[in-house]
């Protein structure tokens, strides 16, 4: 018995008389295009946005997955007024929450979910009963712009911890991956262990050695990784056992695309 709205204009002066129509006290919005400064001022209590992350920090399309791939160990939701520019609104509530070691961008999605759903109602709530208080948002900024496909290339001559966070910030999208000869191939998990010195004599993106069920330990610029599954090319993801006895890796094979000045030092 809900009305879903549709529109192909955002600006249309249907779709805003529409809205107008129902003479609601607040709007809430949650995972929507950015709306026109006509529309947030239809309902005399404003309008608010959930947002996942403690803003300002992660101001963005994609705050959860930045957060794990820049390495945090605290996020959030917070909900605000929404205004002019993109998440930049007076702050109503937050609630923080910490960032697993392992955790995906998939497992903290759904995890902050439910909590947003909970501030979000208090919010609600505490805007009907006119308790509801909002501060300007105040300290330092950061950004969380869209991810893209080409976001997700590892960079092996980065250290271990960088490139792991990067392969669990953004599983389950757009999917950390790097290359094998022409082939592109998808790392969809790994885990830090062993000894950050494993450095010497080995290249970044060497293979150091195959672990049997545990998985394949690449060399990087600082330690090694443990690459856990991996989807090759046209192919559905498997674990790292599965893929090293269809595609024959072995230790001393390379990953990534590697130049022939590369190859020659």
């Amino acid at each position: 018995g809900v009305p879903i709205l549709q529109p192909e204009r955002l600006k249309s002066r249907s779709f805003r008389e529409e809205l107008g129509a129902w003479q609601a006290d607040l709007f809430v919005v949650v995972a929507f295009r950015i709306l026109p400064v006509s529309i947030l001022a239809i309902p005399p209590k404003g309008s608010v946005n959930l947002h996942a992350s403690l803003l300002p920090k992660y101001r963005g399309a994609a705050p959860i997955q930045w957060a794990i791939v820049n390495g945090e160990h605290e996020t959030g939701v917070t909900t605000f007024f929404l205004d002019r520019d993109v998440d930049t609104g007076s702050i109503l509530m937050q609630q923080p929450t910490p960032i697993g070691p392992d955790e995906t961008g998939g497992q903290l999605h759904d995890r902050m979910m439910k909590e947003g759903a909970v501030l979000l109602g208090a919010t609600v709530d505490a805007i009907g009963t006119g308790v509801a208080k909002s501060l300007r948002q105040e300290g330092e900024s950061t950004s969380a712009p869209k991810l893209l496909k080409a976001d997700g290339l590892l960079d092996w001559t980065q250290s271990a911890k960088t490139l792991h966070n990067r392969i669990r910030g953004l599983n389950p999208y757009p999917m950390a991956f790097t290359h094998r000869g022409d082939k592109t191939l998808r790392v969809l998990s790994s885990r830090l262990s062993g000894s950050d010195a494993e450095t010497g004599g080995h290249l970044p993106g060497e293979i150091l050695r195959v672990e049997g069920s545990q998985g394949i330990r690449v060399q990087t610029g600082h330690g090694s990784l443990l690459i856990t599954e991996l989807q090759p090319e046209g192919k559905k993801r498997m674990a790292a056992e599965a893929f090293v006895r269809g595609y024959r890796m072995a230790a001393g094979d390379r990953l990534g695309r590697v130049s022939t000045s590369q190859e020659e030092s």
